[in-house]
């Protein structure tokens, strides 16, 4: 658990950095006229939020999968009740049916 969190922390830093990087490349590229340099800015830009995103959508995921393993411990009979139902719902959805 704390090695997930070392983790996650890490890849927020890492997505901050790249994020400062491509702004960097940005500026010196809207300076010396270099398209190149402000293309590969915004990518390393872009690149760095969606690290931050992945890791701060990570531990909402990692949120909701603990919340559903208590609601199983808590309430084993009425999760195969739901699991049961979810099953038989898209059993009869997805498999044709003869004419």
């Amino acid at each position: 658990m704390a090695d997930d969190k070392i983790k996650k922390t890490e890849d927020k830093i890492e997505g901050v950095a790249t994020d400062i990087k491509g702004h960097v490349k940005d500026a010196a590229g809207g300076l010396t006229g270099d398209i190149g340099l402000q293309v590969s800015g915004k990518f390393d830009q872009f690149t760095g939020h969606m690290q931050q995103d992945f890791a701060d959508l990570y531990d909402e995921g990692e949120g909701v999968v603990e919340k559903a393993v208590t609601f199983v411990r808590d309430k084993p009979l009425l999760s195969i009740g739901l699991v049961s139902a979810v099953s038989l719902l898209l059993g009869w959805l997805l498999i044709p049916r003869r004419k």
